[in-house]
């Protein structure tokens, strides 16, 4: 799908061929020619691995104020309501759209939708295709784009810079596979480029996940928000040599248990409703099991139908017989690993950010729709509802968001300890930013360790500051930039938050504080 076009213009650019930025190119691509540049192959973004399913108000026992309901519980005091309530009501008919456009959901033998319970979920509404949903989604909507005449794509370019003109975003700078430097330019340009799983060294993302879209952002002078809350889903396949894969909520919403290493269901000491707690509840909860009882901690179907199973999960089924487990008899080692940033760019209910000319969409932007610790399987669905939202928007005059009544300023060193650690941070690597991040900024946090996390960061970040300014030539140099900004961004936001909320705990802050900390704090390059 690699076009030799480059240095041209467009009416509109998409970075990124997930869910949010195929969603928008089909509504944009009847208004003029689209750009989607992907960070490797086309299919390969984090929609591909979304297992789970789609969250929609679709079954008879549902409605919108109900599935709202259940997201404002998981968000922890922080969801943005008027952002929900979009997602909401305009979810099940987007999800239908999908339907109408041959995505495969499993159906019962009376032809109607089949419907899944995950976590949090007060009854049963996540859609799925078998236990490989997004790459279902990913399939029916690429094989609508490539049938567009006025889309164009562009594999394996790195996008490094965002040109910005009279304070708008005017286009984009990249590179393409051969490591050659062009620009296009887009009167639109929509940032749709996933996650930053892997600025931690344990994640279920794939490797295409390091948080490029928010540096670009924050580079090119727009206001990033919630950095700090990051969500480490509980059950990712923890064995020596197998890669951290994840397991998905749904087994668990089948009736699958966690178990300790003595075999006995332990949840319920964590949380009244057990292996379905909220993720940042059962992710806890399995580490503290596992430091109480000096053993692991599996999951485990051993007790359910073992056809149902294989034929429920084949993808998971086939990725453990990989590793020597047969998921229907035996225990699956499980613990927690970096799936999910909450925060991200802050954009308004049409995708816009506060640069005009730029947008974002799905888990690279911030609607507020999942506060501090997002409901499963509303990942899909936002990506879904603010993709189409952003597509409409691109094609209006280009405004900045409105800034919102409850975001607060944050300065990036306000908290960090004056220590200068440059002798030992300048020359981290990408795999001691990954190490760094996972031991002193994720599941658990306090002030020494991210601080610590800070003061390397800030000093590693600067150097390859320099190293960009002198020389934009190297692609390398530009990969280790962004993950280094998107680091520094999460340990900084860790940081300054003196509370545990969500996906963010504190162990010397273990309280919520609404009083001083029901804000949404963000930040704005300085210089």
């Amino acid at each position: 799908m690699d076009s030799p076009i480059a240095n041209h213009s467009f009416d509109f650019i998409i970075v990124g061929g997930g869910i949010a930025g195929l969603r928008a190119a089909l509504a944009l691509a009847p208004a003029g020619r689209v750009l989607i540049l992907t960070k490797a192959e086309a299919t390969e973004s984090n929609t591909g691995y979304a297992q789970g399913g789609i969250a929609a108000a679709m079954g008879a026992d549902d409605s919108p104020s109900l599935h709202f309901e259940d997201t404002i519980n998981a968000g922890a005091g922080l969801c943005d309501e008027s952002a929900v309530r979009v997602l909401v009501e305009e979810g099940p008919r987007y999800v239908r759209e999908l339907v109408e456009w041959g995505a495969r959901f499993e159906r019962d033998a009376s032809g109607e939708l089949m419907l899944g319970l995950e976590a949090a979920h007060s009854v049963r509404r996540i859609l799925h295709a078998a236990d490989a949903t997004g790459r279902e989604i990913g399939r029916a909507l690429w094989q609508r784009v490539v049938t567009t005449s006025s889309a164009v794509t562009i594999e394996h370019a790195l996008v490094t810079d965002l040109l910005v003109e009279h304070g708008a975003v005017v286009g984009v700078g990249y590179f393409d596979r051969e490591g050659r430097r062009h620009t296009a330019r887009g009167r639109a340009i929509l940032l749709a480029t996933g996650g930053a799983g892997h600025v931690y060294s344990d994640t279920t993302n794939p490797a295409v996940a390091t948080g490029d879209g928010i540096a670009l952002a924050f580079h090119a002078g727009a206001r990033v928000v919630d950095l700090e809350f990051v969500q480490f889903h509980p059950t990712a396949l923890k064995k020596a040599g197998a890669p951290r894969f994840l397991i998905s909520e749904a087994l668990r919403g089948e009736g699958a248990r966690l178990i300790n290493a003595s075999g006995a269901a332990f949840m319920e000491k964590y949380h009244p409703s057990g292996d379905l707690a909220p993720r940042d509840v059962v992710a806890r909860g399995i580490v503290r099991e596992a430091e109480a009882t000096g053993g692991e901690i599996f999951l485990t179907l051993a007790h359910m139908d073992a056809a149902h199973v294989r034929e429920r999960f084949p993808t998971i089924a086939a990725m453990c017989a990989q590793a020597g487990i047969d998921i229907a008899r035996d225990p699956i080692p499980v613990g927690p690993a970096a799936h999910y940033l909450m925060g991200g760019i802050d954009t308004d209910e049409w995708a816009r950010t506060s640069v005009p000319g730029l947008y974002a969409a799905g888990e690279t932007a911030c609607t507020g729709v999942h506060g501090a610790n997002r409901l499963a399987s509303n990942s899909l669905l936002e990506g879904l509802v603010f993709g189409a939202r952003a597509g409409i928007a691109m094609q209006q005059a280009p405004q900045a968001a409105v800034l919102k009544h409850d975001r607060v300023p944050g300065r990036p060193d306000a908290h960090a300890p004056m220590t200068d650690a440059r002798s030992s941070a300048a020359d981290l690597s990408i795999a001691d930013i990954r190490a760094l991040m996972w031991r002193s900024a994720g599941l658990f946090r306090t002030d020494a360790g991210v601080g610590e996390a800070t003061r390397m960061l800030d000093s590693a970040w600067a150097g390859v500051r320099r190293e960009i300014d002198m020389s934009k030539a190297d692609p390398n140099v530009w990969r280790r930039y962004n993950l280094l900004t998107i680091a520094r961004l999460i340990a900084h936001g860790a940081l300054r938050r003196q509370e545990s909320r969500g996906g963010h705990y504190r162990e010397d802050y273990p309280q919520r504080d609404d009083l001083h900390w029901k804000v949404h704090v963000f930040d704005v390059e300085s210089d």
